[in-house]
């Protein structure tokens, strides 16, 4: 290995990049410079010559130095807090605390000299008054997230699961919205259903209908106008009015009639509606004194400048022809600039038109949300938080240091991919979160807990490390970078509190030892999955399911039960020649000999009996296997409403981007009256059974 190699190692482990790591067989990688450098890239810091890896080096050491104050630390309620050395000579440490007041604290030398504050009781985010600088913050976090027992008081909680695009109702315009989520929460409150998770309803892109994956959204600190349901706001009379007005009305039945969402002729459409109704509510909005218009100012100037920013991206990126802002004109790719200024000023109407979007969709969700607990769920909205951003949207335009560059968030190779795998997004970047105090990640939380009684973190392994691979490069050419765990998880856990709300984990697929235990230990709910609850090919008894992690039949990257059990999915691989012969063969094998153990399972387990029903599974697997993770330990129960119909198309094709329709499916029948049909109702009596069990 020569020197600069070497060197270029030593920098990359400093920076929290793995330069070995294991595969999936246990084989030991090494990453290759090139990857290095790109990642030590992304990190802003410069590697090109020996000269420039010292530099960063250098710039680490100092940005780590024990002698330094950080500008956030986090520590637990009643423990003990190390401090950093440059507090070794202080003999105490006055806090002001964010409840008010002071508090002077001792501070004491551990064996090996480091100083340690001395615990403090209170929750919340102190200031610690040492230096004549910014005072650093001390978030002291409770040990655990927000508990469920809290909410469930001795029961097992049960709720649903659903694709937002896929409700119906009346004058959705053919994409589920805020309105058909409304009909849902105010059946299945009754229903005795205690949550309502639902999939991410990030903001995408004003400008590019054809993008409509909800896991790489453009921001996740603002939502999908699409999903919004302006009637909620401006009444049923503005929309009805506008839509007759301008001929939507027609265009809005036909979509409501497909069978799968047309995404480009629906976004369309929505877009044209919210247009003409922003058109003759602009005036009153903004200058009038009614309620409404009170409440429209207040939530614009509580957006401040980050709403500001996405609106003027959005409008931008409508202007401009392009969703990407690096393909924008120079001048225009940073969002202070003195052009980006001078194009808001001369289109004040379209940024306002873009806050305005917001808030029409940001009140309806919490107007869902305040139903759900006034219907008595216990837990009402989990929101989704996809793992990452677009590095071309709204975000990373408005933020670019806060976010890695150059690389993409994936997967390395595994049996279920075996060329790895890249989502083509970037998240923060873990330097960025240190210097500026996590602010970042604590407006992101925020901004996802504002409206929700829990939220889901998607690949929650994103806390300890994360796979990138650089732009262009093979996904299985990357490397792991490591983050700050015990700090992201703190604040998590302090922020839930706050919110009063639940934080689950999404915790599937290879990960490091240890990590769901840590998830454990931090309240984390983690996830379990009927298909992956097995050892040997044979599924665990329900009595065996974690006590500490959410259980469920499937999830939107798997299969329905219904469609295992038929092998919907192997036979869209095959279809969509994702498989050869030799492996499809395997895969039958191997789906045949699941459904013989299922089937034992739920037959041992007293639910089924007799012949097992070949490839049409039918209402008795499907009620088994309901019934079957409902009688897990698990706290909370999350159904999908695919399973919940006994549907057997899943809403999702991992590795596919076309030929599938995913996203696009909607669910039979209107949002409200889903819960009336016959079976669909003895399902849930039979689940809410099992779990008061």
């Amino acid at each position: 290995m020569s020197e600069s190699s070497s060197a270029l190692m030593a920098l990359a482990e400093e920076a929290g990049i793995a330069v070995h790591w294991q595969d999936y067989q246990g084989q030991t990688r090494t990453v290759s410079d090139p990857v290095l450098r790109a990642l030590l890239s992304a990190l802003e810091l410069p590697c090109a010559s020996c000269g420039d890896i010292a530099h960063s080096r250098a710039q680490l050491a100092a940005e780590g130095a024990a002698g330094q104050w950080p500008a956030l630390l986090t520590g637990e309620a009643g423990r003990a807090l190390p401090l950093p050395s440059c507090a070794a000579d202080l003999p105490a440490v006055d806090v002001l605390l964010e409840a008010g007041g002071q508090r002077r604290l001792p501070v004491s030398r551990a064996a090996d000299g480091r100083p340690w504050l001395a615990a403090i009781p209170e929750t919340g985010y102190h200031l610690l008054l040492v230096g004549s600088g910014a005072p650093p913050t001390l978030a002291i976090a409770p040990a655990k997230a927000f508990p469920i027992s809290t909410l469930a008081e001795g029961r097992r909680l049960h709720g649903l699961v659903a694709q937002l695009a896929s409700l119906r109702r009346a004058g959705d315009g053919g994409i589920g919205d805020f309105g058909g989520l409304t009909q849902l929460v105010a059946a299945a409150a009754p229903a005795g259903v205690d949550a309502l998770a639902i999939s991410p309803v990030h903001a995408l892109y004003a400008g590019d209908p054809d993008r409509y994956a909800p896991y790489s959204p453009s921001s996740r600190l603002f939502l999908n106008p699409l999903h919004a349901d302006p009637a909620m706001v401006l009444g049923e009379a503005a929309v009805a009015s506008a839509l007759a007005a301008n001929g939507l009305a027609g265009i809005y039945a036909e979509l409501e009639a497909l069978p799968l969402i047309d995404y480009p002729r629906a976004a369309r459409a929505k877009w044209r509606l919210l247009r003409v109704l922003w058109q003759a509510q602009a005036g009153e909005l903004e200058q009038g004194e009614s309620p409404l218009a009170r409440r429209f100012r207040a939530y614009r100037a509580g957006g401040g400048r980050a709403l500001l920013d996405h609106a003027r991206f959005e409008a931008l990126q409508v202007g401009q022809g392009g969703a990407d802002w690096r393909r924008w004109p120079a001048e225009l790719r940073e969002s202070g600039s003195a052009a980006v200024e001078a194009y808001a000023a001369n289109h004040a109407a379209e940024v306002g038109f873009h806050c305005f979007v917001q808030w029409l969709a940001a009140d309806g969700l919490a107007a869902v949300q305040a139903g759900a607990r006034a219907g008595g769920m216990r837990i009402g909205l989990i929101g989704d938080l996809a793992v990452g951003t677009d590095g071309g949207g709204s975000h990373a335009w408005s933020n670019p240091h806060d976010l890695l560059r150059g690389v993409s968030i994936g997967a390395p190779p595994d049996p279920l991919g075996p060329l790895g795998q890249n989502w083509g997004l970037t998240t923060f970047s873990p330097r960025a979160l240190k210097a500026q105090g996590y602010g970042p990640f604590l407006e992101l939380l925020r901004a996802n807990l504002r409206h929700a009684g829990g939220i889901r973190i998607d690949h929650v392994l994103g806390l300890r490390r994360l796979w990138l691979a650089p732009e262009g490069a093979a996904p299985g050419e990357g490397a792991y970078l490591r983050y700050p765990t015990q700090d992201l998880l703190r604040l998590a856990a302090l922020e839930s509190h706050r919110h009063r709300a639940i934080i689950l984990g999404e915790d599937l697929g290879t990960l490091p030892a240890g990590f769901q235990s840590e998830l454990a230990e931090a309240g984390v709910l983690g996830l379990r999955v009927l298909y992956f609850q097995r050892e040997h090919k044979l599924f665990f008894e329900p009595g065996r399911w974690s006590a500490s992690a959410v259980a469920t039949t499937s999830t939107h990257d798997l299969p329905t039960v219904a469609g295992w059990w038929a092998g919907r999915d192997l036979d869209w691989r095959r279809r969509l020649d994702l498989v050869d012969a030799e492996a499809q063969a395997g895969e039958e094998a191997e789906r045949e000999e699941g459904r013989q153990c299922l089937w034992a399972a739920l037959e041992h387990a007293g639910l089924v009996q007799g012949a097992r029903p070949e490839t049409a599974a039918g209402a008795a697997v499907v009620n088994a296997a309901c019934a079957f993770v409902a009688r897990s330990p698990a706290p909370l129960l999350l159904l999908p409403l695919e399973d919940l119909l006994a549907l057997e198309e899943a809403p999702n094709l991992p590795g596919t981007v076309s030929g599938h329709p995913n996203w696009q499916r909607r669910l039979p029948g209107e949002a409200g009256r889903l819960l009336e049909q016959a079976e669909v109702g003895a399902r849930l009596a039979l689940v809410r059974r099992e779990r008061g069990a």
